[in-house]
Order: structure tokens, then C-alpha cells, then sequence
């Protein structure tokens, strides 16, 4: 065992606090001078990550406190990326499990702590945002230890030690009602409970691949923790491959270790340090890297199964190429693919139709993130409405996803909540009425849950607040009613006016203003009921010698609503796509000709 260092994992619930716990425990481990800016929620480096403030990759970082060395790694909390939150739980030996002091445990809280509990981790509670209006830190302590009793946690793993204050305002204590100082209590609660890590440095090197990064210089960098040994530039190490089990031999070129915000080089590595390695170009996640040449593969975590699963095609419509660059099927395999490398809770398959490829992941917003990072890249693609993934039970039963939803809703807003999930076929299984709100605990099919986050935010103005967690496979629900509005398509290709969107909008609600491209096919807005309008958007006034009163036409025109990626990717039919370019959201129909879309609806009732 190194004694130096400690190896810990940040894991809550989204919107705990724990980036910007981070920057405090960075700011006190001397990462930054004394005279430089320090960056908000610093770890989020994806451009991604800093609009949207969530955390999507995992990321490694390091801090010195006195002689010691506590190497962090601060995971994502939405459900959706607990792929990379499994993998973490890999490289260390204890985990920071961060509560908030006003909303307590919650779904994906849940999720993270059964993880890190299988995996035999000690847990350090920090109950953050003490400082939050209406905060009840002492009786979320006692939620979180009735949690560690529901999910079977042993002696040791119920006592563990807990701590309270504001990552914010960069303040722990031991207990409530202490002087507000520093993170010194943090610190040595870490020091005094997380074991040292596990290794056994007289033995060969080896070592389990958790994650790639990947730098201009070098190419792929394997990233893990040391189990044996060390590792020396130039040393040579054969990779045992994860997913055939063949042995590839290779020359370690780099050695970095995590410091701060950044990494540095340095010529050797010891047993225990988490630490990254290049020289080996097609490393992937759950790889083995050895010096022994008979030595064998270490045990992969076995990531959940993703339960949704959608199509991404090459786009054919009519705007194609005028906004992006890569847009043949070649360019969108290889990408896709690449993202196999780094991405290990996605899974990309080949379809019978040139073009078209399955793409299978956990939930809407992991896909969106995808989609979203390629469109960024100069990406043209169609996206199809995510459909679940469902198996066969013993008998030969149907059998689909369920999840369990969690709705805090506004008190006023109760009825229509309970009335949408009835809709859905969601089971109502508590009720909890909380100081300004009230939070419903529901069981719902995976199918039955796409789209209802828009629903909730639309009948809460936007004050809902909708997160859920897989249960299990269970018995098919039948027919889910989950959209019950239609469409309003366009007929004619062009530039639309604002005298023709005037009169559309007597329709429904629409998604483009004046001035837009649109074409056959396209969906420009929604009719509130539940059948599909075709329009002229494009459509001119005619001039005459007469001015007419109010000929502004565009005055009562009402501006668009426009939906983001992941709400469009979630609002679409079956029969729909969206058209994603690197400045364009579009929806349209799979078939786009009208006439055609028309047989086709037909063929398909007869």
C-alpha cells in the first residue's frame, strides 16, 4: 500500500454541488497562485458541459494537502451518463458521496451509492448547500442513512462519517453549529477514513484500462490505476484486450501524472497512483496493460444495459450539404464508431439499409449529447424518436423497461401531473408533501416516460423538476398514449412570409418565424389536434394599387417556439425525424412527399 495517497470518487445526484466542491478543494490544495482568476466549476471543461452546467465526462484531477496526495475523480450525476460513473468507481478506494441540505437523497443518488456499496468503497457523506433557504441538514443526514439501510450496507459502510457545509462558499465542519473556517474538516475526514489504495508494488506491472483521454501529441492515453508494480518510460507492456482477449505488444512513450488542473509528465509511476500511459494506439476502456507477457486480464465492471435505442441516417433531404460538411454515410460509420472508443454505455450497430445505423444508449439527453457534440463537428444527420429496447421472458413473454419517476411539482400543479402520468400508465406509489412543493414517486414504463419532461415543464411553467431511475423489465403495458397533438406540414418548398405563417398560426402553435427555408414534408408547428395539417408557408401576398387598413400582416404573428435537441429528439412520432445541422434543428417526416406519405398511411391501416 502507498500511504501517501488516497483515491476518491465524487459521486451525487445532478445539482449537488459537486464541481463546484471541487474548485474549493483545488483552491485550498494550492492549485492555483495566489493572484490568479479561478474558473467556476473548472472540471466541466466541454463546452458542453458549461452550457448546459452539468457534468458529462468523468475527469481526473489531483491536490496536495500537507505530505499527501488525494487524486479526485469528479463523475457526472445524470442517470444517463452512469456509464462513466461505474467505471470511476474502478480507480479508487472511497467515495465523497455529496447530499444537498434542501432536496436530500435523490434518484440518481441512489443509483451512485448502490454502485460504490457493491464495489466495497468507504463512503464520506458531505451534506452540501447548508446555507440554502428551508436546508434541513440534519434530517437529510438521518434520509441518507435510511437509504445506506435500504440498500444493505454493511457495519462499516452505515458508520461512515459525515460532514456538513457549502462547497460555494468553501466552508466543512464536523458538526453542525462549528465556526465556518475552511475545507480543512473535508480533508481529514478523507485522510482519516479512505484506506490507502490497494497495490502491491514488488509485483509486475499491470493495470486495468477506467478511461481514454486523448492528446495532438501523443494520440491515446490510457488512463487507470496502478494494482502492481510500476511503469517507466520505454518499459515494454503487452495490452490484453477486453473484448477478444488477445495480447498486443507495446512500448509505454509517456508517463503523466494528474496535478491540478492539468497533467504533467514524469519518468515513472508508482503502484496505487491513478496515472496515464501512451504508446499504445488502439487501447480501449477495460483493457489490461501488463508487463507480464503471460499475465492475465483483470475483471471489467459490467456495465448496465442501455434500454433505448434509435436510428441515425445519412441526411436525404432537400437542404442537404448546405450547412455541413461531412454528410456522406462513410463519414457518419466512422464517427459513430470512434465513439466506441471513449463512450462505454453506447452500443452502434450496422442495419440492413445503407445509411441508416442503431444506435443504443441509456436515455434521450446521452444521445443529445452525442448528436450535439457532432453537429459541432460539421456533422449533417436525421435522428429518429427513441423507441425501447424489449426482451423475451422465460415464457416467451413480452417484456420492456420500467423506471421509477421522481416529479417534485408545484402544489397547483399536482392534478395535472397525476393526470398525465394515468395517460402514460405510470403507478403511482407515494406521495411526500414537502414545505413548498409536492413530490410524486411513480413506476412508468421507459416508453411512457420519452416526452413527459416536456409535459411537466409546459403544466408547471417550467418550475417541475423530473428525474427517474431504471427499475427493471416487467410485463408489457400496452398501447402508451404519450403525444396527443399533430402536426402542421409544409406543401410547398422556400422562403417562408409572414403573411402566410399569419394564417398557419390559426392552427397551432408554430416552430419557424418568417424568413426560414422550408420544404415538402416539413413539420413548421403543431395543431392541437391530434391529426396532421398540411399548409403553404411560403405563400406571397398579392400586390394591388390599393393599400389596405393594417397591412402590417406579420403584427399578430406570434414569435416561434423553438425546442431544443434533446426536446425535439423526444417530441417527434414514429413516423418522424429530426434533421440536425451544425446552425439547423429541423422536424420533418420520414416520407416527405405528401402524395406518398398519404399511400403509404393507408397501406399501413389496410
Amino acid at each position: 500500500m502507498n500511504q501517501n495517497i488516497r483515491n476518491i470518487a465524487i459521486i451525487a445526484h445532478v445539482d449537488h454541488g459537486k464541481t463546484t466542491l471541487v474548485d474549493k478543494l483545488l483552491k485550498e490544495g494550492g492549485v492555483y497562485r495566489a493572484n490568479q482568476r479561478v474558473e467556476e466549476r473548472a472540471m466541466d471543461s466541454m463546452d458542453l458541459e458549461k452550457e448546459k452546467g452539468i457534468t458529462i465526462k468523468a475527469k481526473n484531477t489531483s491536490v496536495h494537502w500537507g505530505d499527501k496526495i488525494v487524486n479526485i475523480v469528479d463523475t457526472p450525476g445524470h442517470a444517463d451518463f452512469g456509464g462513466e460513473v461505474e467505471r470511476a468507481l474502478r480507480m479508487v478506494d472511497g467515495v465523497l458521496l455529496v447530499i444537498d441540505a434542501y432536496d436530500g437523497p435523490q434518484a440518481q443518488t441512489r443509483f451512485v451509492l448502490r454502485k460504490a456499496l457493491a464495489h466495497g468503497l468507504k463512503v464520506v457523506l458531505v451534506i452540501n448547500k447548508i446555507d440554502r433557504e428551508n436546508a434541513e441538514p440534519a434530517k437529510m443526514y438521518d434520509k441518507v442513512l435510511e437509504l445506506l439501510m435500504e440498500l444493505n450496507a454493511t457495519e462499516e459502510q452505515f458508520d461512515a462519517p459525515v460532514v456538513y457545509g457549502s462547497g460555494r462558499d468553501g466552508y466543512m465542519m464536523y458538526h453542525l453549529g462549528e465556526e465556518k473556517k475552511d475545507m480543512s474538516p473535508l480533508f481529514q475526514t478523507i485522510l482519516d477514513h479512505v484506506p490507502p489504495p490497494f497495490a502491491k508494488p514488488n509485483e509486475p506491472f499491470h493495470m486495468l484500462v477506467s478511461n481514454i483521454d486523448w492528446s495532438d501529441y501523443v494520440g491515446r492515453i490510457a488512463v487507470g490505476k496502478i494494482l502492481g508494480g510500476t511503469a517507466n518510460i520505454g518499459d515494454t507492456v503487452f495490452v490484453v484486450r477486453h473484448a477478444d482477449g488477445k495480447r498486443v505488444r507495446g512500448k509505454i512513450t509517456k508517463v503523466f501524472e494528474f496535478t491540478g488542473l492539468g497533467t504533467r509528465e514524469t519518468e515513472t509511476a508508482v503502484a496505487g497512483n491513478i496515472v496515464g500511459l501512451s504508446g499504445f494506439e488502439d487501447v480501449d476502456i477495460g483493457d489490461t496493460l501488463t508487463a507480464d507477457e503471460a499475465g492475465h486480464a483483470l475483471p471489467f465492471t459490467q456495465i448496465d444495459p442501455p434500454t433505448l435505442e434509435m436510428q441515425f441516417c445519412v441526411n436525404d433531404g432537400p437542404l442537404v450539404g448546405q450547412e455541413g460538411k461531412l454528410v456522406t454515410s462513410r463519414q457518419l460509420r466512422e464517427r459513430l464508431f470512434r465513439e466506441l472508443k471513449t463512450n462505454v454505455s453506447i452500443y452502434i450497430e450496422d442495419t440492413d439499409k445503407a445509411g441508416i445505423f442503431n444506435v443504443k444508449a441509456r436515455g434521450a439527453m446521452q444521445v443529445a449529447v452525442l448528436v450535439e457534440t457532432m453537429r459541432r463537428e460539421g456533422f449533417e444527420l436525421l435522428v429518429s424518436r427513441p423507441t425501447v429496447i424489449e426482451r423475451k421472458g422465460p415464457d416467451g413473454e413480452r417484456l420492456e423497461p420500467y423506471e421509477t419517476v421522481w416529479i417534485e411539482v408545484p402544489d397547483e400543479c399536482v392534478g395535472a401531473i397525476m393526470q398525465n402520468l394515468a395517460n402514460r400508465k405510470g403507478r403511482l406509489t407515494n406521495m411526500e408533501k414537502l414545505p413548498h412543493s409536492t413530490m410524486i414517486e411513480a413506476t412508468i414504463t421507459t416508453r411512457g416516460l420519452i416526452g413527459m419532461e416536456i409535459d411537466v415543464v409546459n403544466a408547471t411553467s417550467g418550475r417541475g423538476v423530473l428525474s427517474h431511475l431504471f427499475k427493471e423489465y416487467g410485463p408489457y403495458a400496452g398501447e402508451v398514449l404519450t403525444r396527443i397533438t399533430g402536426t402542421i406540414i409544409a406543401t410547398e418548398a422556400g422562403e417562408t412570409t409572414g403573411y402566410a405563417l399569419v394564417m398557419c398560426q390559426e392552427r397551432g402553435k408554430l416552430f419557424v418565424n418568417p424568413g426560414e427555408q422550408v420544404y415538402e414534408g416539413m413539420i413548421i408547428g403543431e395543431n392541437p389536434r391530434n391529426e396532421d395539417i398540411a399548409v403553404n408557408a411560403v405563400r406571397a401576398k398579392q400586390l394591388t394599387n390599393f393599400r389596405s387598413q393594417g397591412s402590417g400582416v406579420a403584427t399578430g404573428l406570434t414569435p416561434a417556439s423553438k425546442l431544443s435537441l434533446e426536446r425535439a429528439i423526444e417530441y417527434i412520432a414514429t413516423d418522424e425525424l429530426v434533421e440536425v445541422t451544425p446552425r439547423s434543428l429541423r422536424l420533418r417526416k420520414r416520407i416527405l412527399n405528401n402524395a406518398a406519405r398519404q399511400k403509404a398511411a393507408k397501406a399501413g391501416k389496410n
